[in-house]
């Protein structure tokens, strides 16, 4: 169903690509952690999102050196998604190796990550600025010397008492949530497209307020 819905908005969204436009290539990142324990918590939104995209496009995932990574196009974007498996705090390492691999741009890329600071489903779009205090995004930042890169943010609330905010952050989405993830998943997913193939700019005004 959300291939079909995928297809509509590209097809009603982007016009068609003429033959003389040059493709472009771009890195998709969402930020996690590997293994069963951490899938699907809060602090994984990033794969969940990026997994949602990837499967819209039936990209498939391939275990690469610093994450899994899988390729694929629509209209100009040449997209290589990426899920590092170095663990959040490590973030960078993975994101260097593969803009520097498939000699990618830095503002050719779009992180996906989660915010505490936003509502939950709440998707914010930023063209740079600082990590927030979030980890990968400072890791990212430290090892690439530069916070001038895309991101995506999804709001994941702050509903925890003092002192508990880390299991928060790792835990497990509320029923409540559960129920609405996933026509919030298909928004987020909706703006890695949009950014490849209508910019930044253009992709804040769309989906900031949705």
């Amino acid at each position: 169903m959300f291939h079909t819905l995928f297809s509509k908005l590209t097809a009603g969204l982007f016009p068609a690509v003429s033959r003389k436009e040059q493709t472009m290539k771009f890195l998709i990142v969402g930020l996690g952690n590997i293994g069963d324990e951490y899938q699907h918590t809060r602090h994984n939104i990033g794969f969940d999102i990026i997994d949602t995209f990837a499967e819209s496009v039936h990209a498939e995932w391939q275990d690469k050196r610093y994450g899994f990574v899988a390729k694929c196009r629509v209209k100009s974007a040449e997209m290589v998604l990426l899920k590092p498996s170095t663990y959040m705090n490590l973030s960078g390492n993975a994101v260097r190796y593969w803009l520097q691999q498939e000699k990618i741009p830095v503002e050719n890329m779009l992180v996906l990550v989660d915010d505490l600071n936003l509502p939950f489903g709440k998707i914010r779009i930023r063209k740079a600025g600082s990590n927030g205090g979030h980890n990968g995004l400072g890791h990212i930042q430290s090892v690439l010397g530069t916070d001038n890169y895309a991101r995506v943010r999804f709001g994941i609330g702050n509903e925890y008492t003092r002192g508990t905010q880390i299991n928060f952050v790792l835990g497990e989405w509320s029923d409540q949530e559960k129920e609405q993830m996933g026509a919030r998943l298909k928004v987020a997913a909706e703006v890695i497209p949009s950014f490849c193939l209508q910019g930044v700019d253009r992709t804040m005004n769309l989906y900031n307020n949705k």
